[in-house]
């Protein structure tokens, strides 16, 4: 029999034992984050991916077409996530951990240290990855900070130990729980596979996790996004990620389970969204949809006439500190960040939990700095129920490549078929996804690839113009340093020109 990967079995039990009766009488909060999870879904209407507690879920929620990042990279996510402020308003421009080594500003007020303040218990499982501690501080912390990775952040049995743990202590308090998974996320050199979908999956040396039957899929029968190409490679590469997807469908069913024999489920709002796109040419690092749109379900017990029910509204993930906030009734604290006060630019998202919103919900915005250290290529983005506007500020640099985005099976097959002068079977060039202009405008109503570049086009000017401004006020009203990059430079607290284009 192959090893078991979780332990302290007694100690389950017990706590299993000792909280299954207890009925919650507050209202609390349960916020699930995928790991570089995508629409691969049968919620989003993927038939080959079987996802039964999304399904069991999303019958308990709105599921929101239109959701999305406010940046797509990891730790910037997680960090406008927690605080509702994009990453260039937080300081959280990077990735957190190794040389990397961002960190959000000291004076961030975080939700887990808001909801503190209200004597609301706090509580992350999972991935955290964001910085510094002090900041984003919970209650009840098993991360990868004092857990292994995959222990804390993909076995789902070890996982439910842990929501135990945590719903044991001070019972007499509403509690926020947020929940970090690591799937979908690539395992570069990893013996468990390019997902480590093999990691608990029962094969000889790779363990066990109880709660979960892994799932596998022939590469001819999964589906391949418009996005990219449709290669043995990108089927195989796809076939594993479905695999991983089943281990984070167990995790989200396990979720449900321990709220409901806990007696919080007729009293907890959960969301369930993910970080940013999936780890794919295209897609995370990008702001182009694949990159930029989300999984995004809300389910709220205080209206049960939305459940099961699909939203059009354009939500982001800086929703969800307001969303928290206003069903936990707790305020957001007045404080100044930068010298300047701290005004959130989310919203709640409750009243789309009692109906379809006409105002309101009809753009977001992203930002995006860096993911690794070395990969600076700050981007600005508006989209509506039509197009989309990116403004690439470092546009003359070729589009930096992330580490796991290189080493994976499907972007390689497109180095090495472009390298020998084959056919990719990419629905663009290595060259246009290295050099992109400066502004790009998209109709994605007619033109769901983003290939036809319409920033120049003398028929949309007005479109341009418009969210040209529309995306600068927001850049101001959340007090963006890069303002003035790349024409000019800040100065006394102005825009200086520095009569800076390039010479062509």
């Amino acid at each position: 029999m192959a090893p078991i990967i979780w332990t302290y079995v007694s100690s389950l039990v017990l706590l299993g034992s000792f909280s299954s009766n207890h009925v919650s009488a507050f209202k609390n909060v349960l916020v699930m984050l995928g790991d570089d999870v995508g629409f691969e879904s049968s919620v989003y209407n993927n038939t080959v991916c079987k996802t039964p507690n999304f399904d069991r879920l999303a019958k308990r929620s709105v599921t929101i077409r239109h959701g999305y990042t406010s940046v797509s990279s990891c730790s910037p996510s997680r960090s406008a996530l927690l605080s509702g402020l994009p990453n260039h308003q937080n300081g959280m421009y990077g990735l957190h951990h190794s040389v990397h080594h961002f960190n959000a500003f000291d004076g961030v007020k975080s939700l887990p240290a808001i909801l503190k303040t209200a004597n609301i218990k706090t509580g992350i499982i999972g991935k955290k990855h964001i910085g510094p501690s002090y900041v984003y501080k919970f209650d009840y912390e098993q991360t990868e900070l004092n857990n292994d990775m995959l222990q804390c952040a993909r076995n789902v049995t070890r996982m439910k130990e842990f929501v135990r743990e945590f719903f044991a202590m001070n019972q007499s308090r509403p509690f926020f729980l947020y929940i970090g998974f690591n799937d979908c996320h690539r395992c570069p050199d990893s013996k468990y596979g390019d997902f480590c979908e093999q990691f608990g999956s029962g094969k000889p040396g790779f363990g066990v996790i109880p709660d979960w039957k892994p799932a596998y899929y022939d590469p001819k029968d999964v589906i391949v996004p418009p996005f990219l190409p449709d290669t043995p490679a990108t089927r195989g590469d796809i076939s594993n990620q479905y695999t991983s997807m089943s281990r984070l469908d167990a995790g989200v069913g396990m979720l449900l389970d321990e709220l409901e024999s806990h007696g919080y489920l007729d009293d907890t709002l959960i969301i369930f969204t993910a970080d940013n796109g999936i780890p794919f040419p295209n897609a995370k690092t990008n702001l182009y949809e694949p990159g930029m749109g989300e999984p995004y379900l809300i389910s709220s017990p205080s209206d049960k006439s939305r459940w099961g029910q699909v939203s059009d509204a354009f939500v982001s993930t800086i929703d969800i500190v307001p969303t928290v906030l206003d069903w936990m009734e707790v305020p957001f604290p007045s404080y100044n960040l930068n010298g300047v006060k701290v005004k959130l630019s989310g919203k709640s998202l409750l009243p789309l939990t009692h109906q379809e919103q006409s105002i309101g919900f009809d753009q977001v915005f992203s930002s995006h700095n860096f993911h690794e250290v070395y990969m600076y290529y700050p981007m600005r983005v508006m989209r509506n129920n039509q197009y989309r506007l990116l403004h690439n500020l470092n546009y003359l640099a070729p589009y930096p490549i992330a580490t796991d985005l290189y080493d994976n099976p499907t972007f390689r097959d497109i180095m090495n078929h472009t390298k020998s002068g084959q056919p990719t079977k990419w629905f663009k060039t290595l060259e246009q996804y290295y050099y992109r202009d400066e502004y790009e405008l998209y109709d994605l109503m007619n033109d769901p690839l983003e290939l036809n570049n319409l920033a120049r086009n003398e028929s949309y000017s007005s479109v341009f113009q418009d969210m040209r401004s529309t995306l600068y006020k927001w850049r101001l009203a959340t007090n963006d340093f890069w303002k003035c990059y790349p024409e000019g430079v800040r100065y006394l607290d102005t825009c200086a020109d520095l009569d800076n284009a390039p010479p062509y």
